[in-house]
Formats: structure tokens, C-alpha cells, sequence
């Protein structure tokens, strides 16, 4: 009887066939393209909330809306104080109407491209995928 080692070397010697398979793609399902983007849309807004706080953060902690404040009373003369209307509360605040905004468009455009890729291929007849088995 021979070790699994021998009948793994025996295996290793035989030469696979290569086979090829090639299909064409005709239909997207509308509520899964709609799903997926929405999915999509949900990390898009995640990161711009994440991006805004991590901005925000290092221009406050670096002073750079302190010199921003400074120039802008130079200029300006006795006003308002911009630090007070870019605070944290409210450049949070615009980043969740940029991601709410953004989770709408995005899945939208999804769906959009779905219907239309579905309605293009009664013209185009599909695109035609290759797989094979390597």
C-alpha cells in the first residue's frame, strides 16, 4: 500500500484539461442591482461620515480654522466668528445630508443602470462572458 505522499505525486503528474465555457449575460435582476447599490450606497455614505470627522478633526487640532479665523477678522473687520459656525455639530450635521443624499442617488443610478442594461440588450444581444477551469 502506498503513502498518501506517492499518491499525491502520482496525481501531480496527470495533466488536466483546460475547458472553456463562454455565456452571454442578457438579463440583470432589477431588485438585486437595486439591493446591491443600496448595500454600495450604505458603505459610500459610512466612509463620508468617517472622512468628515477625520477632516474636521485634523484642521481643528493642526489650527488651521484658528488662522483661517484670524485672516477672515483682518479682512472682514469685527464680525463673526467662523469657529462658531464651523463647529463639529455642524459639519457633522452636513455629512449626514451629503451621505443621505448620496445613499439615494447611488442606489437610484443602480437601478437606473440595471433597466437600462436590460433594455439595451434586446439591441445588443448581451455581453459574452468567458470562464475557464485553471
Amino acid at each position: 500500500m502506498s503513502s498518501v505522499a506517492e499518491k499525491l505525486a502520482k496525481k501531480s503528474t496527470k495533466r488536466t484539461t483546460t475547458k472553456q465555457v463562454r455565456l452571454k449575460l442578457v438579463y440583470v435582476d432589477f431588485w438585486s442591482a437595486v439591493k446591491l447599490s443600496f448595500l454600495v450606497a450604505i458603505a459610500l455614505a459610512i466612509i463620508t461620515i468617517v472622512l468628515f470627522f477625520l477632516v474636521y478633526t485634523v484642521l481643528d487640532t493642526t489650527g488651521i480654522f484658528a488662522n483661517i479665523n484670524g485672516l477672515y477678522k483682518d479682512v472682514a473687520g469685527v464680525g463673526d466668528d467662523l469657529t462658531a459656525i464651523f463647529n463639529l455639530g455642524r459639519v457633522m450635521g452636513f455629512a449626514v445630508v451629503v451621505a443621505i443624499l448620496d445613499l439615494i442617488v447611488v442606489t437610484a443610478l443602480g437601478a437606473l443602470c440595471a433597466a437600462l442594461y436590460n433594455l439595451s440588450v434586446k439591441i445588443t444581444g448581451g455581453l459574452l462572458v468567458g470562464f475557464t477551469n485553471n
